[in-house]
């Protein structure tokens, strides 16, 4: 019997604002090395274009740093956390406040 394989695109999963908390959330509890491309996902999910827009650099510079090979600037994650209203990440069990909140969207 043959199996049919399918591509998986996690952006097709993130459909509102308490999908993406808990999908950066989970994340950074487990592996924050993969932020960037789950920010990549985020930003699929919605849309690349207003993505750019809200923080002023290209889709193309979007695309390339946050995908699986990206390798960001700190500061382009910064502005891409702040257009999506992130106001703290907790990174893990090493975080500094242990009651510190995991992430928080507007």
């Amino acid at each position: 019997m043959k199996t049919d394989i399918r591509p998986y695109d996690t952006s097709e999963y993130l459909r509102d604002e308490e999908d993406v908390a808990y999908y950066l959330e989970a994340i950074m509890e487990e592996d924050p090395t993969l932020l960037p491309a789950a920010l990549g996902d985020v930003a699929r999910a919605r849309g690349m274009t207003e993505l750019s827009r809200k923080t002023g650099l290209s889709r193309e510079a979007l695309y390339r740093s946050l995908s699986e090979t990206g390798d960001p600037r700190f500061s382009t994650v910064c502005k891409v956390l702040s257009a999506y209203g992130v106001k703290s990440i907790k990174f893990g069990s090493s975080a500094p406040n242990e009651d510190a909140e995991a992430v928080t969207a507007a």
